[in-house]
């Protein structure tokens, strides 16, 4: 009998069919990877497993087994024993999953107990234990810590050591690496793939991420509006793929040459070379410049410099691409960019209008105003009364971004993620900048709907002479978009120049490290790289 077994799986909530008609299988120690778009019913497929869906008023027919658990027969006391002990789940936002309150190990130990009747004190000892098996240092003194205490990487790392505290044959992981950097993912990869191999539970990896999935599983799943289309090994179906829908995913998917060379090289207008009305832009007029700027946070002995000394220029028509991981202090340099922090000392100058697209549409659009009303305030906010003059210039600019001007009135949960972020960039666009600052703008996104939103800041780049600074931690997304790139590493730009001479040449260690741990689409390829890692630590 197959660990996991799933028959003519439906899945409906009210009107929407969420999932259609799904059979899949995977044996005990395979790994399975279930990738697809937004909305595809990947993540509810995968919490059909566990019974999740009980008593939210979803309907679910068909059959699922779970290591020899009749899923859609059990009693809630049969959920509860197959949920953390036969099965267990890693969900993709940690801090939403850990209790803030408590310390991490008293949370693990909490799950071991519920599962073994276990005294605290032998309860306590496997949390650790389980820390210490997923790579948390000096694990007795950090399963005191509370989950802020914890970095992303060690927050999903402690999620990963509850699903692992009471051995659990199958272990489903729900987008486990969507908010972290490449090197912290790559290190979750191996973590998962050197568990798997040690202990012989099976995997079923949800990801919207093909890369990520070549790195992890054997076989994979795709799926496309709650069916699946396309399934085989990882090596056939994302080097050879035989269905038109997987073969559109794949050709979405950023990649970084190994060797650039000019057959790799964008086409021009993909490059920022931007003309408006017949004038050459690029590199004609620095719009920003900012030298040896730095900003500090705190005072006395608990003082931060999240920026330390970086000196750089943004031209005309040019796309900057800053990278870096979490903490590197891209992200205050972008908003110092842009005004919204003044430095603590050095010269920044500004000779442009600024603007700012961010991560999160969702949290920077007021769910209580319709959209129409959001992308209209940068135009009251700059004096325009004419309310028949507001409503026609915002009706374009939803036009432009490829939004239908009938949605005026809509509100943003009434949209996809991709299209919030339209809505963001419209929201940019109304105060006529010349330079733009995507934070982070398309790193919650499934990788056809990064691909449009890049596609259209490229031309409106174009046509309107636009400067983009693009800050995000995905390497290659910022090497597909970029002129120039600068690599930030604690404050400091550790690297600068043209996107392939630092690409295809890198000079700083960082960078390097940056760059190899970077999905690969290849299985071939992500083996070889996981095996160069694990040599490069253990020297």
């Amino acid at each position: 009998m197959s660990l996991v077994e799933v028959s003519d799986l439906s899945i409906s909530f009210g009107d929407v069919r969420a999932v259609e008609k799904l059979s899949f299988s995977l044996e005990a120690g395979g790994a399975l990877g279930v990738v697809g778009e937004s909305g595809s019913g990947k993540s509810a497929s995968a919490y059909a497993l566990l019974g999740l869906h009980r008593g939210t008023g979803a309907r679910v027919d068909g059959s699922i087994r779970v290591a020899g658990v009749d899923v859609t027969a059990a009693d809630d006391a049969e959920l509860r024993a197959l949920r953390g002990a036969k099965a267990a789940m890693v969900f993709q936002d940690p801090l939403s999953s850990l209790d803030p309150y408590y310390a991490v190990g008293d949370q693990i130990a909490q799950v071991y107990r519920v599962h073994n009747r276990a005294s605290r004190r032998l309860a306590r000892a496997r949390a650790v234990e389980v820390l210490d098996r997923v790579g948390i240092p000096d694990a007795v003194r950090r399963s005191r810590s509370r989950p802020h205490e914890f970095s992303g990487g060690m927050r999903q790392r402690a999620l990963i050591a509850m699903a692992l505290a009471c051995e659990p044959q199958l272990l489903i992981a729900d987008e486990p690496t969507t908010a972290l950097d490449v090197t912290v993912q790559a290190q979750i990869l191996d973590l998962l793939h050197n568990l798997r191999r040690e202990t012989g539970m099976g995997l079923l990896l949800v990801t919207h991420d093909v890369g990520v999935a070549a790195e992890s599983v054997d076989e994979v799943l795709v799926m496309q509006s709650g069916r699946a289309v396309e399934r085989g090994p990882v090596g056939e179906v994302l080097v050879a793929p035989r269905e038109p829908y997987t073969q559109t995913l794949l050709a979405a998917v950023p990649r970084i040459p190994a060797r650039p060379a000019a057959s790799d090289e964008k086409p021009a207008a993909d490059r920022g070379e931007v003309s408006v009305n017949g004038e050459e832009l690029v590199g004609t007029e620095p719009l920003v410049e900012a030298v040896d700027v730095r900003q500090v946070f705190g005072r006395g002995k608990s003082t931060l410099a999240a920026v330390d000394g970086v000196s750089l220029t943004v031209r005309r028509g040019e796309t900057l691409g800053i990278v870096g991981e979490s903490g590197s202090g891209k992200t205050t340099l972008g908003r110092m960019l842009v005004g919204l922090l003044e430095p603590t000392s050095g010269r920044l100058t500004r000779r442009a209008r600024v603007q700012m697209v961010f991560q999160d549409p969702v949290s920077s659009l007021n769910p209580r105003r319709s959209i129409g009303e959001s992308v209209a305030d940068p135009l009251r906010a700059s004096g325009e009364r004419d309310e028949a003059v507001i409503r026609a210039r915002v009706r374009d600019l939803l036009k432009r971004v490829g939004l239908d001007p009938e949605q005026y009135d809509r509100y943003p949960h009434e949209f996809s993620g991709g299209q919030r972020q339209r809505v963001g960039i419209a929201r940019a666009l109304a105060a006529e900048p010349e330079l733009i600052v995507c934070d982070e703008a398309v790193s919650a996104l499934d990788v056809t709907t990064q691909a449009q939103v890049t596609a259209l800041l490229a031309q409106l780049q174009r046509e309107l002479g636009l400067a983009l600074v693009f800050i995000a931690h995905d390497l290659a997304v910022v090497r597909q978009v970029s002129d120039r790139v600068a690599v930030m590493r604690r404050g400091r730009i550790v690297e600068e120049g043209e996107v392939d001479q630092v690409y295809g040449d890198p000079r700083d260690p960082y960078t390097k490290q940056l760059l190899a741990a970077v999905p690969a689409l290849d299985p071939v390829l992500a083996a070889v790289r996981r095996a160069a890692r694990k040599e490069l630590a253990a020297a």
